[in-house]
């Protein structure tokens, strides 16, 4: 117990250097040293303060520093404490590391399969009607999804029902009945489902020039005290340090520049209270201020009812 007790004091020293850029590399160098050694043999609770400074190093990678040497110094731990980690969840997230570390450092992935999708893509096509198209394969409409999840789910069910449920013969067939049911209505859900309403349009992405607008905040010790002592970026989920530089929606909820930009890309929207920005797609602009307009008069409409209802009480 001493003995970890120890490591965890050369972790936390660990992670100090890392926020010092002289010092950042030998820092990881040295975290790489201390890996190799000690987590196998340690105990859950040390592997996820282990696990704890290796993700504040890809933080402080996409955050402060970004010449390829101090990269390259994290591409190296990131493989390694890859090859050592148990936990699915881990291995996941130490995977996105590597791939960022590489793209990064634009190293190409292995040739062999870069070949097979070059292959692929420049030769794809599908069999249509016995012969070989020269397009790629379409995606498949929704409803056909559908189906195909059910057709797999009937026939697992029965392959499983056949290898020893006899006991259970009733339910078996009633299970059976239910997804053949399925099947037999998927026609009639499907344009229910289509019919119910104009669907909103999908949220173009934030627009850049806003985004380039939005506040950087470093954070001191006294904006940390302020946030509490277990804050955290909302997308990566790191704990928020001293020096860790934020950016500011208007909402004033802040996270890591690197994070917030693709999550505006692709949702543009708070992801604590899904505050939306403006994006430079005028026709869902138009769209959404229609939709305003739509909605105080439902509401005036609603409050006009319930005056006339006061009125007659």
């Amino acid at each position: 117990m001493e003995s970890e007790n120890l490591v965890i004091q050369q972790l936390e020293e660990l992670q100090k250097q890392l926020g010092k850029k002289l010092k950042f590399e030998d820092a990881v160098s040295s975290l790489k040293s201390l890996l190799q050694e000690r987590y196998s043999s340690a105990s859950p609770s040390l592997q996820k303060s282990f696990y704890s400074v290796i993700c504040r190093v890809a933080t402080v990678l996409k955050t402060r520093y970004t010449a390829p040497g101090f990269w390259h110094a994290g591409l190296g731990l990131f493989e390694q404490a890859q090859l050592l980690v148990s936990d699915h969840s881990e291995k996941e997230r130490l995977r996105g590391c590597i791939a960022q570390a590489r793209e990064q450092l634009h190293l190409e992935d292995n040739p062999s399969q870069a070949s097979q999708s070059v292959r692929s893509a420049t030769t794809g096509g599908y069999l249509f009607e016995g012969h070989l198209t020269i397009d790629p394969e379409p995606p498949q409409p929704q409803w056909m999804v559908q189906s195909n999840l059910l057709t797999t789910a009937a026939t697992l069910f029965s392959a499983e029902s056949s290898q020893g449920l006899a006991g259970n013969d009733t339910t078996t067939e009633d299970s059976a009945n239910i997804l053949q049911e399925l099947l037999n209505r998927l026609d009639d859900a499907v344009p229910l489902i289509l019919d119910d309403g104009p669907a909103a349009p999908r949220v173009p992405p934030a627009s850049k020039e806003v985004v380039a607008k939005l506040p950087v905040i470093t954070l001191t010790e006294d904006i940390l005290a302020k946030l509490g002592q277990d804050a955290d970026c909302a997308i990566c989920k790191e704990n928020l340090v001293v020096d860790d530089k934020m950016q500011e929606l208007p909402c004033k909820h802040t996270f890591h520049p690197p994070c917030l930009k693709p999550w505006l890309d692709e949702h543009n929207s708070c992801p604590i209270c899904r505050h939306e920005l403006q994006t430079d797609d005028h026709a869902y602009e138009s769209w959404k201020e229609r939709e305003k307009e739509a909605e105080e008069e439902r509401k005036g409409a609603e409050n006009a009812v319930r005056g006339g209802e006061y009125m007659y009480v």
